[in-house]
């Protein structure tokens, strides 16, 4: 029996990676589909080894956190990347994926890429909404190396995931971190603006003895139809000041009079930009639960 880390899973096959750094292309078996268990990239695991490089998962250990969308498990934190410009950068989506990772209660890091493209005025006008919100953000520049030692550094001794949308160098960022895998990069299509998506599977990757960093197929759009209306506002971190001001207790925060987040808004305490996509949210939770019923 040997112990180690689900690093990649295509059709049914589950690559562990052990201590000893040797790799096995493993099977699950049956009494996991059994008990209805699909085991996930992240997955700290036992096998039995059959042969020289193939064996079976026989036990999966506790996961700590775990992720629908991607589907990985014991993450401890994710890189969120967005490029400001080519393409330009859609705060909804930003903020949609935010609420997301707020609600599976991990660690943020927004990083925007392609700095190399902005003023540094137009990058602060960007990152000054949320570093209010409480968000560590940094900017990485590929082309002149910058950022990538910093980014470098809050990688290390964590499971880091790294999700946005294609287009904005995620894979590009892979390449210039570590040597072990090559990411295709795709171009920008001129027609839509966005990224052909390169990625095809979560992939877990080593950089060192206890640091890894995923690769996550891009996505654009975040369902948010399991989170409840009353929720939604624990998952805005600059939020949280304010709950519990307002006159109503049942406030929603929406068009109530005496709600201390709208007059925080309209005082410019606030990101209108950040209510305004919360709204869209909530907005969004109550019409698809008038549907369901």
């Amino acid at each position: 029996m040997q112990e180690g880390i689900i690093i990649k899973g295509i059709g049914g096959f589950y690559y562990v990676e052990t201590e000893s750094k040797d790799i096995f292309e493993c099977r699950a078996r049956g009494k996991f589909r059994k008990k209805n268990i699909t085991p996930l990239v992240g997955d700290r695991v036992v096998i039995e080894v059959t042969d020289n490089n193939s064996g079976y998962i026989i036990d999966i250990k506790e996961r700590r956190s775990q992720l629908i969308r991607p589907a990985v498990s014991n993450v401890d934190q994710v890189v969120v990347v967005f490029s400001i410009k080519e393409p330009y950068i859609n705060y909804t989506l930003l903020d949609r994926i935010l609420v997301q990772i707020e609600k599976n209660k991990l660690d943020t890091i927004l990083c925007f890429s392609k700095s190399d493209l902005v003023t540094e005025e137009e990058y602060n006008e960007v990152s000054r909404i949320y570093i209010d919100a409480g968000y560590k953000v940094i900017k990485t520049d590929v082309v002149n190396n910058n950022g990538i030692e910093e980014l470098k550094g809050l990688l290390r001794d964590k499971i880091t995931v790294f999700a946005g949308p294609s287009g904005v160098g995620k894979s590009t960022l892979f390449n210039v971190l570590q040597d072990k895998v090559k990411m295709e990069t795709g171009e920008i299509s001129s027609k839509i603006s966005r990224g052909k998506h390169t990625t095809r599977h979560a992939q877990l990757i080593n950089l060192e003895h206890d640091s890894y960093i995923v690769d996550t197929p891009g996505f654009s759009m975040l369902d948010l139809s399991h989170i409840d209306e009353f929720e939604l506002m624990h998952y805005f971190r600059e939020f949280k000041e304010y709950l519990g001001r307002c006159k109503f207790s049942s406030c929603l925060h929406l068009n109530e009079k005496g709600c201390a987040i709208i007059e925080s808004v309209e005082n410019g305490l606030l990101s209108r930009r950040r209510y305004d996509n919360y709204k869209l949210f909530l907005l969004e939770i109550k019409n698809n639960r008038r549907i369901s019923k």
